[in-house]
């Protein structure tokens, strides 16, 4: 059979449309020998029969383990050069307070950028000192909070937040362990970085202000100055981003070092992971090698210590540990200059998967309660909403008889997806389950409909739960 002329050129036509990738797909999902889809133990229709769909799932163990290798290969290669490191999981990607649970006894810390973060990392049993927390527009509120909790660092992002932070732990009784966030002036995205003089973002402070504004903070004495702090992109794949931002920062770090210590340096987080096939992320334990060896140089170079090297990853640890799970609608084929693409539409959409309409993101696509002998077709995965597009996967290839109540997984759907779930067009954001040897249980409660008319304060009648469910009336107040 030959390539559909409609589709991109990464996209590779498949010798069998029911195989899973290696690196796209949870460690633990498999096909059992009736064709459905099993993850952690437990099968796709069973978890659809069960919890509904659209259904996010993550599989525990793949992310707990993706957790302890990448702290455990960042460690073992800072400990060559003679350092440590502090771990962050940008929460940002996914949090709830199971998953905080999950990586604190990872031995990671949790990274966090709003209120609403800081009370779920708290509510888990997080302890404040392994929080970090950041953010461009930190309100009065918020920052009150972490120094009321102990926070362990907080990221300074402009001048008028170092008085802020300052009065917030004078009023405490603490000194505050605190951070700044510069641009380094490097941006990377994938395979490739720019370096420029300056970044216009709303993000931190130029490199060149860094002295002046650390010198600011040196002078509360309700603060305490431990590194610089900087994040130069998502879904990177490869070090040379990374090693010209350590570079730069370097250089201003071994400037402080001669009005007072700074023990510690934040490279930040955003190592990439596989979407599609067309996607090759660098292994962890190749990227903390690189990693370490960048800055045993860069240091040697200036003649200054190894600092404590702090990084935050959140999309490689709970990324690939998550699909989400959609029961086909209807289908459409549409001719497009003689070459078909079949569409293919679900009962979710952009509502909880944003990211192909805000960045044109690619996703993998397969059946997960049958296989097929039918020959592949392109398709595009199209969403519910009244939006052309509401696109979650843009293309990939199924078997040909895809149809109404097929059910379909979708790949590395665990980072920015709930996260990003909005209720657009009314519909409620969909339940969050974890599976584990063979048991699924509830993370995040979805919301029904009756939950979204309970904010609608001109709404007074009782509302009956949508046919097919198991949740029970709920009356509207």
């Amino acid at each position: 059979m030959a390539t559909n002329p409609l589709a991109p050129d990464w996209l590779v036509l498949p010798g069998d449309a029911n195989a899973l990738s290696a690196g796209l797909w949870p460690a633990t999902m498999h096909r059992a020998p009736a064709g459905d889809l099993v993850i952690g133990g437990v099968s796709a229709p069973d978890l659809a029969a069960r919890f509904g769909t659209p259904l996010y799932v993550i599989d525990e163990a793949d992310a707990r383990a993706r957790a302890s290798a990448l702290r455990f290969a960042f460690e073992a290669e800072f400990s060559r050069i003679g350092t440590t490191v502090k771990v962050y999981y940008a929460g940002k990607a996914f949090l709830s307070s199971e998953v905080a649970r999950w990586m604190l006894a990872e031995g990671l810390n949790i990274d966090v950028c709003s209120g609403g973060e800081l009370a779920v990392a708290l509510a888990a049993g997080a302890p404040g000192a392994r929080l970090g927390f950041h953010g461009n527009n930190k309100s009065l509120a918020e920052i009150d909070e972490a120094c009321a909790t102990g926070v362990g660092t907080i990221v300074i992002d402009s001048t008028v937040e170092i008085s802020r932070v300052a009065a917030a732990a004078a009023r405490h009784g603490i000194v505050q362990n605190v951070r700044l966030r510069v641009n380094s002036g490097v941006h990377a995205h994938t395979h490739e970085f720019l370096a420029t003089a300056h970044e216009d973002q709303k993000f931190g402070v130029t490199l060149e202000d860094a002295p002046r504004l650390v010198g600011l903070i040196r002078a509360e004495p309700a603060l305490r100055f431990i590194s610089l702090h900087c994040h130069i992109g998502s879904q990177i794949f490869g070090a040379d981003g990374f090693a010209e931002s350590a570079s730069r920062l370097l250089a201003v770090h071994a400037a402080l070092l001669a009005g007072g210590p700074v023990p510690e340096l934040n490279l930040g987080g955003g190592f990439g992971i596989a979407y599609t096939d067309a996607d090759t992320p660098t292994p962890i334990h190749e990227l903390a090698a690189r990693l370490a060896d960048i800055v045993a140089a860069e240091c040697a170079a200036r003649g200054i210590p190894v600092p404590v090297v702090a990084f935050e990853p959140g999309r490689s640890i709970i990324g690939p540990a998550g699909i989400t799970l959609y029961e086909v609608g209807t289908t459409k084929a549409v001719d497009v200059s003689g070459a078909t693409r079949l569409y293919v539409s679900i009962d979710g959409g952009m509502s909880d998967n944003a990211r192909p309409a805000l960045y044109g993101a690619d996703y993998s696509v397969r059946l997960a309660g049958r296989t097929s002998t039918a020959e592949p077709v392109l398709v595009r995965v199209a969403g519910k909403h009244c939006e052309s597009g509401d696109i979650v996967v843009d293309a990939d290839y199924l078997p040909g008889d895809v149809g109404p109540g097929d059910l379909l997984a979708v790949a590395a759907t665990g980072a920015y997806c709930y996260s990003l779930a909005s209720n657009y067009n009314y519909l409620g954001r969909p339940p969050v389950v974890a599976v584990l040897d063979g048991a699924a249980r509830l993370l995040v409660r979805g919301e029904t409909i009756a939950d979204l008319l309970a904010r609608d304060t001109g709404i007074t009648a009782v509302v009956a739960a949508p046919a097919g469910t198991d949740q029970p009336k709920e009356a509207i107040r």
